[in-house]
């Protein structure tokens, strides 16, 4: 009796006007290959990340997407284009208002 967990990005989609990226991982338990139960993680990837400082200054960082998989690196290179950036930055500006 061989009991193995596998891990499956079994769905990646892109969202919104500023391209976020989720992610839903499956966790898979099988015994002798005969799969036993199933469970989903999801998570959210935006292109930048905001902090608004006490003078109300702002600091936007790039996300690194260093640790995602292969295929959400690559997603993230084709659809977060300069453009979805600055409009990202620019939206988290004027919502605080």
């Amino acid at each position: 009796m061989a009991i193995t967990k596998e891990l499956i990005e079994d769905k990646i989609e892109v969202v919104g006007d500023y391209k976020t990226i989720q992610v839903r991982t499956a966790t898979v338990i099988k015994e002798d290959g005969v799969e036993l139960s199933r469970s989903f993680h999801r998570h959210t990837v935006d292109c930048v990340s905001s902090v608004q400082a006490d003078d109300d200054s702002w600091t936007h960082t790039d996300t690194n997407v260093s640790g995602e998989s292969a295929e959400v690196q690559g997603i993230a290179t084709a659809v977060w284009t300069d453009e979805v950036k600055e409009l990202k930055k620019l939206s988290v500006e004027n919502a605080t208002i």
